[in-house]
């Protein structure tokens, strides 16, 4: 048997021991502020809000439609992508500007609009804009948020504040509501054109979301010891949507379900058109021929996206889409992507395949109910280091520099469009790109 020598061995000195005892300094932060200081992902932010949140709310930005196999796909989507990375680049500098619409954004992703979203926590949509406006990027305001328009630009001033408009049934609100926004200075209008009728939203249902909270014994029992969410929901002002007229009875609100117009065609872009002099996106797209008369139709954006997985379940994963899409219409208008982004990787994945810009939902307000504005500003940082990090790894430095070379898609479906077999890659087109553009 061999012999092995012993270690050689010897007192520790406290110069030794000190290195080892280097604490983590909390020391001025705000008890939100350490609540999300240890998450590093997402996921770790939806897991705090899951603990933090009564489940209406917290499964009403969760959940999506029937069985939720669109918004499964939708994510499975991004797990499946494989990266082609480029080696022995400096990549010492790495550069997240970019711009949108003609205006520039220190990221390529920005907070898209969501409905109500002081149920998730009191703050609510203020809080998101200016987290949104310390990080330099845009954010929409919903037309069933729970902020005023006015409110809303006032508190994040000088920011960059896009409106996303539901058509209603009542026009002449609707018509209110754009001059409302284009007087305090929101500079783009989304269209949301994938929500006819609301989708059959089955986690709702289940766990009792309604407008306003209601308690139950199940919602008692559930939000006994979330002692922080009620209080926040019964010592501030009672919620209104933001498409609410402060001088109508609350007796006479028209109720959210059915309110918007079912039957809005392509036609109605004109008196959008008319009503409306910046850019006009399009929020919605599920296919190609869509895309296609959407450009037609002048618009200058769209955003491949399938409402989260809250509308018609087993729509098109948008991520699948996005490539024939930004190939087709990409040098006239500009395309946009939500649905399924949970990292920083997605989203570079995303303006690889072609997307000038990546919309957020469900991240932030997992940040927002986890932590509040600290929260939102943590899911910023968490982010923002994702996008730093995938770019430096993939050997490109700025955002025009990435292209579909840099991204393999897998799908483990069939597909009817192209037909691939399981598992089988799906190149993505080329994508022609105007120099000095993106």
């Amino acid at each position: 048997m061999p012999k092995y020598p012993p270690l050689r061995r010897r007192i520790p000195q406290p110069s030794d021991i000190k290195p080892f005892l280097r604490m983590k300094s909390r020391r001025g932060l705000t008890r939100a502020e350490r609540r999300v200081a240890d998450a590093h992902t997402i996921d770790d932010l939806r897991r705090i809000a899951k603990r933090r949140t009564p489940a209406g709310p917290f499964h009403y930005v969760d959940g999506g439609a029937e069985g939720e196999i669109s918004m499964r796909r939708a994510r499975e989507a991004f797990d499946d992508l494989e990266f082609n990375p480029t080696i022995l680049r400096d990549v010492s500098e790495v550069d997240t500007t970019t711009t949108v619409l003609g205006k520039p954004s220190a990221l390529p992703f920005g907070f898209g609009p969501t409905g109500g979203t002081r149920m998730m926590y009191a703050a609510g949509e203020p809080a998101v804009a200016r987290a949104a406006a310390r990080a330099g990027i845009p954010y929409g305001l919903s037309t069933v948020g729970t902020t005023s328009i006015a409110d809303f630009a006032a508190a994040a001033p000088g920011a960059r504040h896009w409106f996303q408009m539901y058509l209603l049934s009542d026009r002449d609100r609707s018509l209110r509501m754009l001059a409302d926004a284009a007087a305090h200075g929101f500079d783009t209008l989304v269209v949301t054109v994938d929500s006819a009728v609301v989708g059959n939203r089955l986690r709702d249902a289940r766990y009792g979301m309604s407008y306003p909270p209601q308690l139950t014994p199940k919602t008692f029992l559930d939000a006994s010891y979330r002692v922080e969410w009620w209080t926040n929901l019964l010592t501030t002002e009672p919620y209104r949507f933001t498409y609410e007229e402060p001088d109508l009875p609350r007796s006479q609100l028209t109720a959210v379900k059915g309110f918007t117009d079912s039957s809005v065609t392509f036609n109605d872009l004109a008196w959008i058109r008319e009503a409306w002099t910046g850019p006009v996106v399009l929020k919605g797209i599920q296919t190609l021929d869509d895309a296609v008369r959407a450009a037609d139709a002048g618009v200058e954006g769209i955003v491949l996206s399938n409402h989260g997985g809250r509308q018609l379940d087993r729509a098109i994963p948008p991520l699948h889409l996005l490539p024939a899409v930004a190939a087709r219409v990409g040098d006239s208008t500009e395309v946009m992507l939500d649905t399924g982004v949970r990292t920083g990787a997605d989203v570079v994945a995303a303006i690889a395949l072609g997307a000038r810009f990546v919309l957020l939902g469900r991240a932030y307000l997992y940040a927002l109910m986890a932590g509040g504005e600290a929260g939102v500003d943590r899911a910023v940082q968490i982010l923002r280091a994702e996008v730093r990090t995938t770019m430096a790894l993939l050997g490109v430095t700025s955002i025009d520099e990435l292209s579909p070379e840099h991204v393999t898609l897998i799908s483990r479906y069939s597909r009817i469009t192209s037909a691939p077999e399981p598992e089988t890659a799906i190149a993505a087109p080329p994508r022609a790109r105007k120099a000095g553009t993106r």
